[in-house]
């Protein structure tokens, strides 16, 4: 096993992630009522929010525009050449610009800074130089660290990249606290992959109409035992006159009647009584722990004691719930 005080690889590692922690914590210590004001402005802005940067400034206000999008403040990213060759058409004097460079003085957001100028939009600048070009142009200044950067050659932007990385991320978390966004407009933004399925709700995946084993609680055994058969559940609910869920008749418990020759009882003599139900808007995450909790492996939805779906663990599991 290698010795990692012996390793060079772990000791630059070392380095490189204590120099990118100090830059950090600098940027911590920037941080004041701008931020505030910035965070207004984003927030009280009609339109959208445009993040422009150039070279690796560009890439970071790619992210910090997708995660906004993404979280409910409706974003997007405009790269500067392309804004010089016509793209300056898609921003509005509704919309906010946040333009980032480190040094202040990247050549190719001048004709952004201008047109910001010449249509009175407003303008957030994310640089470490207050004296530079773009932090006289904006509206709001928000001063990244002047730490140097973790790569040895003091060229390649590292400790930088991060600490504006940092400040999108306390920006993005910020406008989603102020404007309460929950897990259900989160999950509108990201239908597909793993956090699409977590988040669906049992509502998009019961089982409904024609499809929910569903008995009066009079049904004798053989009814029980067909209606099981065809509906592929693995059991059955059983409601009363009013049609409000009374109890469920599981595989389990039909090999209960037979060990115990209950063959002619009714189903609410051999029914477990006041089953497990969850509401519609249960997360299918939330679903399977409860599932696994109480060791069932199907569950009924009810809305006002009513039955209106039914769901089986595998279709929480073929969903990718966990």
């Amino acid at each position: 096993m290698i010795n990692k005080l012996q390793n060079s690889d772990i000791l630059s590692a070392y380095k490189t992630i204590e120099i990118e922690l100090n830059a950090i914590q600098e940027l911590k210590n920037l941080l004041d009522e701008n931020l505030t004001r910035a965070l207004d402005l984003i927030q009280n802005a009609k339109g959208r929010i445009i993040l422009s940067g150039m070279g690796k400034s560009g890439h970071i206000a790619k992210k910090i525009a997708a995660s906004l999008a993404s979280t409910g403040t409706p974003s997007f990213f405009l790269h500067p050449a392309e804004a010089s060759h016509g793209d300056l058409g898609m921003v509005t004097e509704d919309d906010v610009i946040i333009a980032i460079s480190n040094s202040g003085e990247s050549k190719e957001l001048i004709d952004i800074l201008n047109y910001s100028k010449r249509f009175g939009i407003k303008l957030i600048a994310i640089t470490k130089n207050p004296e530079s070009s773009l932090a006289k142009a904006g509206d709001i200044v928000l001063l990244l660290p002047s730490s140097k950067e973790a790569c040895p050659l003091g060229l390649a932007p590292t400790s930088s990249t991060t600490a504006t990385l940092v400040l999108g991320d306390i920006i993005t978390v910020g406008m989603i606290e102020r404007k309460g966004f929950s897990k259900t407009q989160f999950n509108e933004r990201h239908p597909g992959g793993k956090l699409g399925s977590i988040l669906q709700k049992v509502k998009d995946l019961m089982h409904t109409g024609d499809e929910m084993p569903i008995l009066s609680e009079n049904a004798n055994l053989n009814e029980l035992i067909l209606e099981m058969t065809s509906k592929r559940l693995g059991c059955v609910g059983l409601v009363n006159d009013k049609m409000e869920l009374t109890g469920i008749f599981t595989d389990g418990d039909l090999r209960r009647c037979i060990k115990n020759d209950l063959k002619n009882s009714k189903a609410i003599d051999i029914m477990t009584k006041n089953p497990i139900t969850v509401d519609k808007e249960l997360y299918s995450a939330q679903a399977v722990k409860l599932m696994n909790e109480r060791k069932i492996t199907n569950i009924f939805v009810v809305e006002n004691k009513k039955p209106i779906g039914a769901v089986h663990i595998h279709d929480l599991l073929k969903s990718g719930a966990v």
